[in-house]
């Protein structure tokens, strides 16, 4: 918890030679917050953030849970088993090599897919260098890197729901499918709220590394975030209050959205369940 005292410099104009208390206060208190509000790319980051945020939101919740019931529905183990291994390996990966593959893929004249899109006739595509794929590109490599690992909590979740559940809606002549609608999805049901509540707590906090290591200057206008913005003009110009009023503000936004949807969250299970 003492730490937590050091966010104060939110407040000042912090200098290292004077150490937090021995800073001045910040005139007026909220003159870093003005700054950021009033800075030229503002809004850019922000819908930049957001948008980036909430498309991992949906691609980290639902994609790793439709690919949870389709091992968990697989007859043959041995074959689950591996895809389930193969599939998570790439979260270990680091952002650097995932970049390095993206290139080897995606590269506008070395790329493997603009290859084969030359080799049809077709017009390449600048996957890495355009504003307008480069959100995709970091949604979608995310997916890639954390489809598997993400699919793990669910299927914990669906080995644990209660197996004579499914042997009764056989015998009232429920195929794989209802079962899957009506007995699987009900008793993961909390799993995938709580995942929703940390997910949404998280909105404003993109990957700094994977958007660091990924963006270059032709992209910086669809892939600029806050935590890239606080690393250029907040450390990298030694402003150490400013970075820590926007990280403070993130922090007071991303408690506020926990609190929110964990209250919705009970609502909406008072109303169907």
């Amino acid at each position: 918890i003492v730490p937590i005292f050091g966010a104060v410099i939110a407040f000042k104009n912090f200098t290292i030679k004077k150490g937090i208390w021995g800073s001045p206060w910040a005139q007026p208190w909220y003159q870093h917050y003005k700054y950021f509000f009033r800075s030229p790319s503002n809004v850019r980051i922000i819908t930049n953030t957001i948008t980036l945020s909430l498309g991992k939101l949906v691609v980290g919740l639902l994609p790793p849970l439709i690919f949870a019931l389709a091992i968990s529905e697989c007859r043959n183990k041995y074959v689950a088993r591996a895809i389930q291994t193969v599939s998570y390996l790439p979260h270990f990966l680091s952002w650097a090599v995932v970049y390095g593959i993206c290139l080897t893929m995606l590269s506008e004249s070395t790329g493997v897919i603009n290859g084969l899109i030359k080799s049809f006739g077709g017009k390449t595509i600048p996957f890495l260098t355009s504003n307008k794929y480069f959100r995709g590109v970091l949604i979608g490599s995310d997916l890639w890197k954390n489809l598997g690992w993400g699919a793990i909590t669910y299927i914990a979740a669906i080995m644990g729901v209660d197996t004579t559940l499914y042997e009764a809606a056989t015998v009232d002549g429920c195929g794989r499918l209802r079962q899957i609608i009506h007995v699987t999805l009900p008793g993961i049901r909390k799993i995938f709220v709580v995942l929703m509540i940390m997910n949404v707590g998280k909105i404003l906090n993109v990957s700094f590394t994977q958007v660091n290591v990924m963006m270059n200057d032709s992209v910086r206008q669809s892939g600029e975030i806050i935590d890239t913005w606080i690393y250029t003009e907040g450390l990298g110009k030694l402003n150490y209050s400013l970075s820590t009023a926007v990280g403070l503000l993130k922090s007071v936004i991303s408690f506020m959205l926990v609190f929110a949807t964990n209250r919705l969250a009970r609502k909406w299970e008072c109303a169907i369940w």
